[in-house]
């Protein structure tokens, strides 16, 4: 059993100052070697997916106007020779890890921890010239705090409309920074308050495909930075930013009351939620997979496009706002990031072709008739025996012109905790991405570096990351 870090707080304590206490104390050999080396593999498949991004338009467009923003500063831009100043790489880093929605998902908090600490914890420990184990452990450190203070929510901040892991990555994030920062029990608290303020993320991009979401991540580390610095210089910050009677949930979750704040702390540094994240498989919203993986195998049973005459998936209820409506623009996406979390349009292409693929979701896939035509028929009801959010489960039933009728479920979908990729998957994952923008070799350096962080410092690991001949 692994040891509790610290000093147990009074119940009294605000949550605030439970985790400050906990952040405070912690030190890298507290984190289990098996945590660390899943966070190295968390690490590279981030990186690999922030490489592939370069060759999409809306990672051009942010570079463009970040550029004409940015005052001047030696951060790194993954997979670019560009240099930015701290804040503003981290807000281009994060876009390019989260702008294809292929990162990593933590299911009970429904949230990209990593797209948004790592980016925070590269960028503040190259600029502070710190080791690679201090880089780790800061992350590790994000993830743990972010990870718990979705999971109070029990999925309600998508149901009211905000988007979590631009919210609450910014308290992940400020934990980072004040780590790096070797911020004081009395400055987290701080910081943490500030936070609130700053902390942000709304889900209106789902109703016509807008780009918002991909900016959360990267403007919660920006946010999480900001904050750290403001309370480790005195600026002082409300101390119950959590459970006040306008802190975070009681003002994000609009009057719903079945939340839960001891999740908040429970088991921390006992339990590590950083093992319960969950790496895609592919390149969509996370709770289209079971739709989509269950269509791929009826495919592979020899059913085909011009057989079906109808197309019904099971969902859970708690996704239907995120990837079934509204109905007419799900089954017509107007881009690639609105056919990401369209349940029509990629059950329709898994039907049609047995795979996704990063190619399948780019512009010019998306108006293949033979995949709209199957998106046209396809219809959602809520599955009565989902158990999300520990899994994102789902099932599709097609019917077919001859009257047959074929059912697949996917009850845990491919990725999650107790059915993870293995460290193979991952590094083949990775591979993949990197290779649509650096040289093999360029790759293999980044590789070895990430998973033999500990030898180095995240100097290095940036300046590797920010080349590419």
């Amino acid at each position: 059993m692994t040891k509790q870090i610290g000093t147990v707080p009074a119940a009294g304590l605000a949550i605030s100052e439970r985790i400050a206490s906990f952040a405070t104390n912690l030190q890298t050999e507290d984190i289990p070697q098996a945590v660390r080396e899943r966070a190295k593999l968390l690490m590279l498949d981030s990186f690999g997916i922030a490489l592939a991004s370069h060759g999409y338009d809306f990672s051009k467009r942010a570079m463009a106007a970040i550029n004409e923003l940015d005052s001047g500063g030696d951060s790194v831009v993954l997979g670019s020779d560009k240099r930015l100043d701290l804040r503003n790489s981290i807000l281009m880093n994060g876009i390019l890890i989260h702008g294809l929605d292929y990162d990593d998902t933590h299911a009970q908090g429904v949230i990209h921890a990593t797209t948004s600490t790592l980016p925070t914890s590269l960028a503040v420990a190259a600029k502070h010239g710190k080791s690679g184990t201090d880089m780790l452990t800061a992350f590790v450190l994000g993830v743990e705090v972010a990870t718990r203070l979705g999971s109070v929510a029990k999925g309600g901040f998508h149901q009211i409309g905000f988007h979590p892991t631009g919210l609450i990555g910014t308290f992940g994030c400020t934990m980072v920074t004040g780590w790096l920062l070797g911020l004081n029990a009395a400055q987290y608290v701080d910081a943490q308050g500030i936070a609130l303020s700053v902390a942000s993320g709304s889900l209106e991009f789902l109703n016509d495909g807008a780009w918002n979401k991909r900016m959360h991540p990267g403007w919660a580390g920006y946010a999480g930075v900001t904050a750290a610095t403001l309370g480790r210089h005195g600026y002082t910050g409300t101390r119950l930013a959590y459970e006040g009677r306008f802190g975070l949930y009681a003002s994000h979750l609009a009057g719903r009351d079945d939340y839960d704040l001891d999740m908040a702390t429970k088991d921390l540094g006992k339990v590590w939620e950083l093992e319960r994240v969950s790496v895609k498989p592919l390149p969509a919203c996370h709770f289209t997979h079971a739709g989509v993986d269950a269509a791929a195998r009826i495919y592979a049973q020899g059913v085909r496009a011009e057989q079906i005459k109808r197309i019904e998936v099971l969902v859970p209820a708690e996704v239907v706002k995120t990837v079934c409506e509204p109905e007419a623009a799900k089954r017509i996406p107007a881009n690639s990031y609105e056919a990401q979390f369209s349940i029509p349009y990629l059950v329709g292409t898994a039907l049609l072709k047995g795979r996704l693929t990063l190619d399948d979701i780019d512009e010019p896939a998306l108006s293949d008739p033979k995949v709209l035509a199957l998106a046209a028929i396809t219809e959602y009801s809520v599955d009565p025996d989902s158990r999300f959010p520990k899994y994102f489960d789902g099932e599709v039933i097609v019917e077919l012109k001859d009257g047959r009728v074929i059912r697949e479920r996917e009850a845990m979908n491919r990725g999650s905790v107790d059915r993870p990729l293995t460290a193979q998957d991952i590094i083949t994952k990775y591979r993949d991405n990197a290779a649509r923008q650096v040289s093999a070799a360029r790759s293999l350096e980044i590789e070895q570096q990430v998973l033999n962080l500990e030898s180095g410092s995240a100097r290095d690991l940036a300046a590797c990351l920010g080349r590419i001949a």
